[in-house]
């Protein structure tokens, strides 16, 4: 078969070239690190990472809120743990030297009621504690403080929770007018903020009921409405037919009106702080929640923290090339490049026509 001059030309050009391309995506791999920098380049590897790289943003976004709950609700469980230190100091401290005859003297009364005051403010600025301007014991409405110690339309002490009174379910307006005092609503009305929630989605499979409300099993409940820590209703009417409110704030309110009373009653007394106490034990539920809660919200970030490293490796596999394998196909791909430029020299050889004369 007759090769001509123009074949072999033709053929060098084309093999230079593609030395020159090898040497070039060689050159870019080095340069970036990636594998590929394009689709066309690796179809399959480029949905792969797409795909890699959007599970690793959206595990991301979760970890993030993560850090965001647990830095929310710890500011929860530290306001709850004030609250119940200050209510164990009043039960077995106050409560009990009251109880245990330091109460003969009208002056000494006065003393322990000024410290159940007092701790009514601490546990009422508590309840008000907030974190990055969000209030943490206001259920959904955290943009405002959720409770304010005032008058109820009788003119007695009254606690309002977001403009409803802890203790009838009565609905206030913000100057403390009277707006609904049904009581067919006010049971409802209590109960529905009661059971306010905040669901926040943590990589759980958020699903939604047929009802269009959120399944609390596939999301997680931020929300920690106040009145649930600190009690809300009345207790079923004493022997006297008195109605006692089923709240902590008001307890000590009422237990310092009787110790200031001139004709001290006792056995009056004594059933106001065990009524304290039974909201006390609800403070220390709520203590006990907000841990098991916290290790929850721990486990999660633990796992979401493995996912990354997890996910992060994948990308790494599937897109990065190993550097030393990079650099060392370059190298060659260069060396192959200058043997070509250098064949390129000698390829025209000698012809008849060299030794005509």
């Amino acid at each position: 078969m007759r090769i001509t001059t123009n074949q072999i030309l033709r053929n060098y050009k084309s093999n230079l070239a593609t030395s020159l391309t090898n040497l070039d995506s060689a050159r870019v791999k080095v340069m970036t690190g990636r594998k590929f920098t394009a689709t066309a380049e690796d179809p399959a590897s480029a949905l792969r990472a797409s795909v890699l790289e959007r599970k690793y943003a959206r595990n991301d976004d979760y970890l993030s809120l993560v850090k965001d709950v647990q830095s929310f609700q710890d500011s929860q469980e530290d306001a709850a743990m004030q609250i119940n230190t200050i209510a164990k100091q009043l039960s077995k401290q106050y409560g009990l030297e009251a109880l245990n005859g330091t109460n003969g003297s009208l002056d000494t009364r006065e003393t322990y009621a000024d410290a159940w005051r007092g701790s009514q403010e601490s546990i009422l600025l508590s309840l008000n504690a907030s974190y990055e301007g969000k209030y943490v014991f206001a259920g959904s409405d955290g943009q405002k403080a959720p409770f304010k110690l005032g008058k109820d339309n009788t003119g007695k002490q009254a606690l309002f929770y977001r403009n409803v009174d802890v203790t009838t379910g009565f609905l206030y307006d913000e100057k403390g007018n009277l707006v609904n005092n049904d009581p067919a609503d006010s049971e409802a009305r209590l109960k529905k903020l009661s059971e306010d929630s905040v669901f926040v989605d943590l990589g759980f499979g958020l699903n939604i009921n047929d009802d269009f409300t959120i399944d609390s099993s596939s999301a997680f409940n931020t929300s920690l409405p106040g009145i649930n820590m600190v009690g809300f209703g009345k207790f079923d009417a004493n022997a006297d037919g008195i109605e006692d409110p089923k709240n902590m704030i008001l307890l000590m309110g009422q237990i310092a009106d009787e110790l200031e009373k001139p004709d001290f009653d006792y056995e009056r007394y004594r059933e106001l702080v065990d009524k304290f106490d039974e909201g006390r034990n609800n403070v220390l539920e709520v203590v006990t929640t907000l841990g098991t809660q916290t290790e929850f919200l721990t486990t999660t970030r633990d796992r979401l923290e493995t996912n990354e490293i997890s996910l992060a490796t994948q990308i790494d596999n599937v897109v990065n090339v190993d550097m030393a394998e990079a650099i060392m196909n370059f190298s060659w791909a260069q060396y192959a490049y200058n043997a070509s430029l250098k064949v390129g020299n000698n390829i025209l050889t000698p012809s008849f026509i060299d030794f005509m004369r």
